[in-house]
């Protein structure tokens, strides 16, 4: 909670530039046009953090450039920010999202992780839970994974 109190006053320094938060995530987008404010904001959320007695985690902040992948030309990345990596894929609030805009690697880790629990639900089976209860621990927590954030992807 008091992250939220404190991160109301944290803006974007050039104008296009967005801020995204949510409890204690951040994510800062910044459009091609802005391309060049990277740094600068980097240091304004670096000065911020310090002026509210908080680190800028660094081994928690990658940058990821989006890419329309329908368009043919050829995008030129940028050259990578000091001590940030730049990665093809980011997970978001527990979806994961590549540069491309796909979901497919979400997807898979989702269609796993209910694997996982079907096997775990014939095992309850086997040892004699009845069929009504199997069905409520599938819609309990199969129906949970698969419709977790669905209408955002």
């Amino acid at each position: 909670m008091s992250y939220v109190v404190n991160a109301g006053d944290l803006t974007a320094l050039t104008p296009g530039n967005r801020f995204c938060k949510y409890a204690d995530d951040t994510y800062l987008i910044i459009p091609a046009s802005n391309i060049n404010s990277r740094t600068d904001e980097i240091d304004s959320i670096r000065t911020w953090a310090s002026t509210n007695n908080l680190n800028l985690n660094l081994k928690k902040s990658v940058e990821i450039v989006f890419v329309d992948s329908s368009r043919r030309r050829q995008v030129q990345l940028p050259k990578p920010l000091d001590g940030i990596p730049l990665v093809s894929s980011i997970k978001i609030l527990g979806v994961t999202v590549s540069s491309h805009l796909s979901v497919s690697e979400h997807v898979s880790c989702v269609i796993g992780r209910c694997a996982q629990t079907i096997h775990a639900l014939r095992i309850l089976y086997s040892h004699g839970l009845c069929n009504e209860a199997i069905h409520h621990v599938y819609r309990s927590v199969i129906n949970g994974k698969l419709l977790y954030a669905v209408s955002a992807w």
